[in-house]
Parts: structure tokens; C-alpha cells; sequence
């Protein structure tokens, strides 16, 4: 029988039994595999986290107004000193596609202080000032190698002179206007055109007049007649009355009719060509003397005054 007291001296005491450990995990273990196994917690925790970690640290160093300013303020030194940089700076303005008076006029219109950097330059605004000029049809504006502001423009043609209660005007084919005239001679290569809303029908202006090149030599202009309809006058005081509705057709028919029977030639004050069916020649004086002597009738008096 085994004794229960102290072990006796240079008896060896036998070693316990090896416990073997379990290899299963504990029921934590296995809940936390479980879920780390979930697609959507893996997300959370792979992006969310990390993206909530900064969102705390992000709002923890902005709720101070000292260094919000202090973050925005090196944010602009940074960007000024890039915009800064000598590669970026514009220090020429180039004009071309224009006469030099048009090229000074966009000069003083772009006031341009150069040199500045290219990033200060508002290209849109740039052009509209450009092309707010009467002789200007368009402007592209770009900034090339060198520090060079290329500024090419279109130039509107004058087309026509407009004779208004204002003075003279120089305008386009479209009817818009290009330049005032300071007198009729300085741009008599020119057709005329008169009359409120003529500018509106300029390309009806311009159609007349093509089609009256037979006659170009003898034409002085159109008038335009209650903004609907054109006058066509010629030398020699003549004046064909064109109707509101197909007035080239009118003056192609006149010139066939003139062809045939000279009828420009005759002493005619005008011709009413607005009613196409019936076209009215109004005669001079002395011609009318001359058809009422041949009829028998007694000429009419003309009154000097």
C-alpha cells in the first residue's frame, strides 16, 4: 500500500501523464474563421477600416480653423508657384489675319498686360472682346512655345455701302457692319443700297445687283421701299419698281424686254414692274408732249417751278 506522505529520500516520484491539446479551435476561434470566410466582411474590414481611420484623423485635423487655413494656404502657394513657373509665362501678343488698323484696334481691345502667366488668361473672354469689333468675323486665340499669344483673325469684306440718316456704313454680305465711310468715293467700287431694313436683305440686295450686270454701268443702287420691297435705281433718274416677291426674276424680265425693244433707252422716269401681269411705264414730260402731239391732243404745260 502506497504511502500518502512525503516521498521517501531517492525514491523517484513517477511523471505525470502527457495531456495531449486539443486541435479543434474554440468556439470564438471558430466564429471569427467563420466570418472572416464572409466576402463582405473582408471588404469592411480590408477598406472600410482603413477609410474610416481617416475619415476620424481627417476630421479630427480640420476641426481646427488655424489649420484648415494653414492646409488651404499651401495648397495656393503651391499651385501659384507652378503657375508662376517661366515655361508658363506669356510675355508677346502676335495679331494676324488682319490690316494693321484692325490689328491695333484688337491690341487696345484685348488690353493685355504682359507678361503674365498663361493660366491667368481667360481664352473665351479673350475672343469675345475680339470679336465684339464690327471688322472682326472671328478670332482663334492660342498660346504657342516662346511665350507667344497667337491671336488670328477673320476679317469681315465689306460687301456693300449702306446710305442710313446716320451717314454711310460698310457692311458685309451677311448685313452686318463692318466700318462706318467717311464719303461715297472712297469705296465706289461698291454698290449702294438706301432705306430702313436694308441690311436685313442683303442677300436679296446682292442677288439684284447680280442679276443687273448687264446694266452694272447705268445702276446707282437699290432703295429699300417699307422694308419689303427694293427700288432699283439708274442713272439718268430712272427708277424700276420691283415687287416684294420675286424681284430678280422681275429684273431678268426687264432685261429681256430691254433687250428686245431698248426700253431703257427711251425718255422713261420709271417702271412698275410689281405687278408682273401688267407692268406701267411712267413717261417724262417732254416724252408725253410728244405722244399726247401724235394722238392730237394738246400737249401738257410744264410747270418750270
Amino acid at each position: 500500500m502506497q504511502s500518502l506522505g512525503r516521498p521517501v529520500a531517492g525514491r523517484q516520484v513517477p511523471r505525470q501523464a502527457h495531456v495531449r491539446r486539443d486541435p479543434a479551435p474554440t468556439r470564438w476561434q471558430y466564429r471569427m474563421q467563420r466570418l472572416w470566410l464572409t466576402p463582405v466582411f473582408r471588404v469592411l474590414f480590408r477598406v472600410g477600416l482603413p477609410v474610416a481611420l481617416v475619415g476620424v484623423l481627417s476630421l479630427a485635423v480640420l476641426h481646427s480653423d488655424v489649420r484648415r487655413a494653414a492646409i488651404v494656404q499651401s495648397f495656393v502657394d503651391l499651385r501659384t508657384k507652378f503657375e508662376q513657373r517661366p515655361e508658363f509665362r506669356v510675355s508677346l501678343l502676335s495679331i494676324e489675319g488682319a490690316s494693321r488698323d484692325l490689328s491695333d484696334a484688337v491690341r487696345a481691345k484685348l488690353a493685355l498686360k504682359l507678361p503674365q502667366s498663361s493660366f491667368d488668361l481667360d481664352m473665351d473672354v479673350l475672343r469675345a472682346k475680339a470679336e465684339s469689333l464690327d471688322a472682326v468675323a472671328s478670332a482663334e486665340l492660342r498660346v504657342r512655345s516662346g511665350g507667344v499669344l497667337q491671336v488670328v483673325l477673320k476679317e469681315r469684306d465689306p460687301a456693300v455701302v449702306w446710305r442710313t440718316d446716320a451717314g454711310l456704313q460698310l457692311l458685309d454680305a451677311t448685313g452686318h457692319r463692318v466700318a462706318g465711310l467717311v464719303a461715297r468715293g472712297d469705296r465706289a467700287d461698291l454698290p449702294l443700297v438706301a432705306g430702313e431694313g436694308a441690311d436685313k436683305a442683303m442677300d436679296e440686295a446682292l442677288a439684284v445687283f447680280d442679276a443687273a450686270q448687264p446694266i452694272a454701268k447705268r445702276v446707282r443702287g437699290l432703295v429699300r421701299v417699307g422694308d419689303r420691297r427694293w427700288d432699283l435705281v439708274l442713272d439718268r433718274d430712272q427708277r424700276i419698281l420691283l415687287p416684294a416677291a420675286g424681284p430678280v426674276a422681275a429684273v431678268e424680265r426687264l432685261l429681256a424686254l430691254d433687250q428686245a425693244e431698248k426700253l431703257l433707252d427711251r425718255d422713261i422716269l420709271s417702271i412698275d414692274l410689281r405687278n408682273q401681269d401688267r407692268p406701267a411705264i411712267r413717261l417724262a414730260p417732254f416724252a408725253m408732249n410728244e405722244v399726247r402731239r401724235a394722238q392730237g391732243l394738246a400737249p401738257v404745260a410744264e410747270n418750270n417751278l
